[in-house]
C-alpha cells in the first residue's frame, strides 16, 4: 500500500530507537505500534527476543515484557513459548476491537433513549449495504434465527439476547469488519435499552415477526420494504424508551 517493509540489513531488531523518559513501556508500546501503522511491521512478523528488545530500547527486559503485555492484551501480540516461541505480531479482530469499544462505551452515561437513537442511525444506515451484499449464507441464518425466536415465544422463553444477536447478524451481512465492530460493541448498551424497552410490554412476539419480515426483504433485494420494516420496529422501541425518561 505505498509502506516499505523492513529488507534485509534492516529488519525488526534495527527498527527500534532507545527510550529514556518516564512510563517507558508506553513508550515501547507506541513505537512499536507506529512501525505497525508505517507498514514497516505486520502480522506474522516475530519480534526479537526480550533481550534484544532491552538492548535496543536500553531500557530491562522486565520493562520490554511490561510492554508486550500491553500489545498482547490488546490484540497486537501472541506470545508464543517453546523452542519456536517469541512474541509475534497478530492483526487484531473485529471481536476483540469491539470488545474494547464497548468497555469505554459500557463507561459511558447513557440512556436507554440514547442508545435507541444511535441504533436507528447505524442500522437504517448499514441497510444498503445489507441489501446489497448479504449472501445465501447469510439469510439463512437470518431465517434460522427469527424462526428459532418465533419457537421460542410459543414456549415462553424468549430473551433479550436473541433480539440483539439477530441485529448483530444483521450488521454482519455488510461484510464490512469495521461496521461489525461498532456493532459489536454495542452489545451491552443495546441490551439495557432492550431491557427497559420491554419492562413493561410483553417480549417478543412482534419482534420476532419484524425480524421475519426484515429478512425476507433483504432476501427479496428490497431496500424499501427492509427500511419500512426496521423503521417501525426501532419507532416502537423509541417511544417506550421515551415514556420512561
Amino acid at each position: 500500500m505505498g509502506t516499505k517493509r523492513a529488507e534485509d540489513g534492516d529488519g525488526p531488531a534495527e527498527l527500534f530507537s532507545r527510550v529514556n523518559v518516564d512510563r517507558v513501556s508506553q513508550v515501547i508500546v507506541d513505537q512499536i505500534k507506529l512501525l505497525i501503522r508505517d507498514g514497516r511491521l505486520s502480522a506474522g512478523d516475530r519480534l526479537p527476543s526480550e533481550r534484544e528488545l532491552g538492548q535496543r530500547f536500553g531500557v530491562s527486559r522486565v520493562t520490554v515484557r511490561e510492554a508486550l503485555r500491553v500489545l498482547e492484551a490488546g490484540g497486537l501480540v501472541t506470545i508464543k513459548v517453546g523452542s519456536h516461541g517469541g512474541a509475534f505480531l497478530t492483526a487484531p479482530s473485529a471481536e476483540r476491537l469491539g470488545a474494547g469499544l464497548a468497555d469505554l462505551i459500557s463507561l459511558a452515561p447513557l440512556t436507554a433513549a440514547n442508545v435507541t437513537e444511535a441504533r436507528t442511525v447505524v442500522e437504517l444506515g448499514i441497510l444498503p449495504l445489507v441489501v446489497e451484499r448479504a449472501t445465501e449464507a447469510d439469510i439463512a441464518d437470518l431465517l434460522a434465527m427469527a424462526e428459532e425466536s418465533g419457537r421460542a415465544v410459543e414456549r415462553g422463553e424468549y430473551a433479550i439476547e436473541m433480539s440483539a444477536a439477530f441485529h448483530t447478524r444483521v450488521a454482519a451481512c455488510t461484510h464490512n469488519p469495521a461496521i461489525e465492530m461498532l456493532v459489536q460493541s454495542f452489545h451491552g448498551p443495546l441490551l439495557m435499552s432492550l431491557e427497559e424497552s420491554h419492562a413493561d410490554a410483553p417480549m417478543g412476539r412482534q419482534g420476532t415477526e419484524e425480524h421475519l419480515a426484515l429478512t425476507r426483504a433483504i432476501q427479496a433485494r428490497d431496500e424499501a420494504a427492509a427500511r419500512a420494516v426496521m423503521t417501525r420496529h426501532l419507532e416502537r422501541t423509541a417511544r417506550r424508551v421515551r415514556r420512561d425518561t
